[in-house]
């Protein structure tokens, strides 16, 4: 049985464990809130934009400049993009370690059928991953906030609209913690270009039928002003092809920064359910901790009284 003072001690780490818990939680809990107020407050653009670009699409007169936009046109697939969304903090539980094996299962998938595979990272727990596995990446983005901003999803979809405009990569998927609600949040790949609206996914094992730019926004029929099936009419000033080369890199950034957003509104969810567990096993830990002491020192002073009466004893 361990001695009292080596209880002691465990008990005061034990209770500096807990205090660090209980506030990480604390600090979690109050950046969700935030982090989920951007998340509603960003969804309807995205909806709305996509909705749109769907009924532009069902147009007769739009269908011509969308079929000849460089970013719609599908093209047998010899190189694509892979972009992974992590965390910049640990301590997260698995939130991390979800992302990255889904990620990896669709890489190995892709390279199974014939591709070459560029990997594009963000966040620095996902860098750390793949330079531990000694595996180059094209692009790593190490230095987004914790809140991410608009302005910083343009770079990242500007460079892989520009690789894929310039024939340097035929498909781009994404892989990030989807967002569904408070309690269901899990891990999804989906493809972002070619800009296919009822395309089906590419090669690899990404939820089937699924595309980022639906995936990100998934309106509620009641929400998306397109209707499958219905051919839309639109009177369009200017013509359709400036309107679309406008509107379809806007399409783009905009699935990019809502994948940022929800990831972020995960990552939160993710490690608050970390620390409370943590807090609480802290507790459980301290309690047991306590009887142990309690036993312990029990032990210690029955063995005193036992030695001091035999003590007694001897002198009389």
């Amino acid at each position: 049985m361990p001695k009292p003072r080596e209880i002691k001690l465990r008990q005061k780490a034990v209770r500096n464990i807990h205090k660090i818990t209980k506030v990480m939680k604390m600090i979690a809990t109050a950046r969700y809130q935030k982090a989920f107020k951007r998340s509603r407050g960003t969804r309807p653009y995205a909806e709305q934009l996509r909705g749109l670009l769907d009924s532009f699409m069902r147009s007769p007169e739009a269908r011509s400049a969308w079929q000849r936009h460089p970013l719609f046109k599908p093209r047998p697939i010899r190189r694509s993009a892979i972009l992974i969304v992590t965390s910049n903090r640990g301590l997260a539980g698995g939130y991390n370690s979800r992302i990255l094996r889904l990620a990896m299962a669709n890489i190995q998938a892709l390279e199974k059928s014939g591709q070459m595979v560029d990997v594009h990272i963000i966040g620095k727990k996902g860098a750390a991953y793949f330079r531990f596995n000694r595996r180059a990446v094209a692009a790593a983005y190490t230095t987004l906030a914790d809140s991410p901003r608009f302005a910083e999803a343009v770079p990242i979809a500007e460079r892989l609209e520009d690789d894929y405009a310039a024939g340097r990569i035929d498909a781009v998927k994404l892989v990030y913690m989807r967002f569904f609600s408070v309690g269901r949040q899990g891990p999804v790949a989906v493809d972002l270009l070619p800009l296919a609206s009822e395309a089906p996914g590419h090669n690899g094992v990404s939820n089937p039928g699924a595309t980022a730019l639906a995936a990100s926004t998934a309106a509620s029929p009641s929400q998306n002003p397109a209707t499958p099936g219905a051919a839309a009419a639109f009177d369009f000033s200017p013509d359709p092809g400036p309107l679309l080369a406008e509107l379809m890199p806007d399409l783009l950034k905009s699935a990019i920064f809502q994948a940022l957003v929800d990831a972020s509104v995960s990552e939160q969810i993710a490690r608050m359910v970390a620390m409370t567990a943590a807090t609480d096993n802290a507790e459980t830990m301290g309690r047991q901790l306590s009887r142990a002491y309690n036993r312990a020192r029990q032990t210690q002073i029955t063995s005193a009284l036992s030695e001091l009466m035999g003590g007694v004893e001897a002198l009389a």
